[in-house]
């Protein structure tokens, strides 16, 4: 198995997804990360139960936590639910962010038809609230994209595409990004969204303990940030 393995015990199992990997199994029937991983707990000689404790979209890559135990899943679905968790994203924007801290409170409804998303109101019986928090981190220029900001985000609701419709529809839409992107909308290519869990926080389920796990992108153009 080629797992990215960061931490695991008898509880948890923390990986490092890449890019381009459903978390789970879907409709298109890829092979996916927990399908992966459950062969691997059976691999080792123990029970393969896994339970997804955040999903990343199938383009984002880094940080993601399985519940190796059913206590483990339901002491750690609690803590989602109660927005116990600590979730930071590493992002590159097309543009320069009017300010270098923002936080942004929308109301997003889900398009199940087009898996998107759009803003809305609180009216709408359909949508749900969303917020999150941005840094600007830095700055680089381009010849072909123009100024781009490296971003870290931190997420204090889970909603469907959130990050890449909160941000685009705050003028600053993800590099790479082809449903919320018009520049890579227009492409019509396959290219790979700059967004990467960076960091995933809780108190550990047995034993209560903050723990917090990262992990650092290394493909463009989060390379472009690095100098």
């Amino acid at each position: 198995m080629n797992l990215n393995i960061i931490y695991e015990d008898k509880y948890i199992l923390c990986l490092n997804k890449p890019q381009g990997i459903p978390s789970q199994s879907d409709k298109t029937n890829d092979e996916d990360l927990m399908s992966q991983a459950i062969k691997y707990l059976t691999y080792k000689g123990e029970k393969p139960y896994l339970g997804l404790i955040q999903r990343l979209d199938r383009p984002v890559g880094g940080v993601i936590v399985f519940a190796k135990t059913e206590f483990a899943n339901k002491e750690l679905s609690k803590q989602v639910q109660l927005r116990q968790t600590q979730k930071e994203y590493l992002t590159v924007v097309c543009g320069l962010p009017q300010n270098n801290n923002a936080i942004l409170e929308d109301y997003i409804k889900k398009l199940k038809t087009i898996n998107m998303s759009k803003i809305t109101t609180s009216d709408d019986k359909q949508a749900k609230s969303a917020k999150l928090e941005y840094e600007v981190l830095r700055h680089c220029q381009t010849e072909e994209y123009g100024a781009l900001s490296l971003l870290k985000v931190k997420l204090y609701t889970g909603r469907h595409h959130q990050i890449r419709l909160q941000l685009s529809n705050s003028g600053i839409p993800i590099w790479g990004d082809n449903k919320y992107n018009k520049v890579f909308v227009k492409k019509k290519e396959f290219t790979q969204i700059a967004l990467w869990s960076h960091k995933f926080g809780f108190k550990h389920p047995k034993t209560k303990e903050y723990i917090e796990f990262t992990s650092d992108p290394d493909s463009y153009p989060f390379t472009l940030m690095s100098s």
